[in-house]
């Protein structure tokens, strides 16, 4: 009998020793589990100041987002349209207010006026008359002409450095000596680049004229049409060159209107024309234009490397910028040329024309 009561209480106590065995591995299991469900707490059991987020259950690689679709259609919505542009000033276009003399002026009555010293500067100048170059490296810079001359400054043959800027440019209209019209307010014959920028340009009929040279931010505006002595309107355009040039010309960041009617002798903002040889090497880029028969006159079948990019065909005038359109005479498979990023300033695009 004592040997089984000792059995029993061997048993018990292998029994005791064996629960409290499995609750301290229980206590410690809990505790391993309640520290891995907050891998924020720090040793002291107070949370971090940022918590690791858990990982998601199942990663996915990035998708693609689906295209928008138009309300109620289903379809994918187009590429929103370009802005519209109102006006050349409320869309960064040379105005009055950016164009034109930064300083007072001082009245010169020089009449028709022949430059002949080289490096000449006029500067400060308010000129009643004209001025024609017969130097080299002239300079007219803050000054204002008022032409009653067939020109406001003609750079003659043989000469090159001419800079005109900062500069207003206009004449009297019925004053001038072809039945009282006038044609060009800065004319290039020399044989080289010229320099126009930042001016303010009215009343001739071809305002900027030239084979070569440099035109930016300027602003041509209020074109009058005239005729000529033999009764024949005069054709009008804000820039034009005849062609044959051996230089380039770049005609950029300019605004440039041609508001006369079709009937009056209204060509183009931008006549490149094959008058006197075949163009090439020109540069329209980032101008505002408008008026004329067609806003541009892109050089004729033979013409190469004209690059038109980037210019605004303004509805100003004529809904299509020009009375006819945007744009003619273009030759697409010149070498060289370029047409791209142009539109209206509604926000349209303007594809190149098609051939002549």
């Amino acid at each position: 009998m004592t040997q089984h009561r000792r059995r029993l209480t061997a048993w018990l106590l292998a029994g005791v020793v064996l629960a409290v065995v499995l609750t301290l591995y229980q206590a410690d299991r809990t505790g391993v589990s309640e520290h891995a469900a907050a891998p924020g707490a720090t040793a002291s059991g107070t949370p971090s100041a940022t918590a690791t987020p858990a990982p998601s259950a199942s990663p996915t690689t990035s998708a693609p987002p689906s295209p928008t679709t138009s309300a109620g259609t289903g379809e994918p919505s187009p590429t929103a349209p370009t802005p519209a542009c109102t006006s050349p000033g409320t869309c960064g276009f040379p105005d009055a207010r950016s164009t034109g003399p930064r300083i007072e002026l001082e009245r010169h009555d020089t009449g028709n006026m022949s430059v002949k010293q080289d490096g000449t500067v006029i500067k400060g100048w308010d000129i009643r008359g004209s001025l024609d170059i017969y130097a080299n490296d002239v300079t007219v810079i803050d000054s204002k002409i008022t032409s009653t001359n067939w020109w406001g400054i003609n750079l003659r043959p043989g000469f090159s450095g001419l800079k005109v800027l900062h500069t207003t440019i206009t004449a009297v209209p019925g004053k001038g000596p072809d039945n009282g019209g006038v044609n060009y307010a800065v004319s290039n014959m020399g044989g080289s680049s010229i320099e126009v920028g930042w001016c303010d340009i009215s009343v001739f009929g071809n305002a900027l004229s030239m084979g070569q040279g440099d035109l930016h931010d300027n602003y041509v505006h209020d074109i009058v049409a005239f005729r000529n002595q033999g009764g024949e309107w005069q054709h009008t355009d804000a820039v034009i060159s005849g062609g044959g040039n051996k230089g380039r010309l770049t005609i950029r960041r300019n605004t440039l209107l041609n508001p006369t009617a079709v009937d009056r002798g209204a060509t183009a903002a931008v006549g490149l024309f094959a008058d006197t040889g075949v163009v090439s090497s020109v540069v329209v880029d980032g101008n505002w234009l408008a008026g004329g028969a067609y806003a541009l006159y892109g050089g004729g079948p033979g013409a190469t490397g004209i690059q038109v990019t980037n210019n605004v065909f303004s509805t100003q005038y004529h809904p299509a910028a020009g009375a006819y359109g945007a744009a003619t005479a273009w030759n697409a498979g010149g070498a060289g040329n370029v047409w791209k990023g142009n539109r209206m300033s509604d926000g349209r695009p303007v594809e190149p024309p098609p051939a002549s």
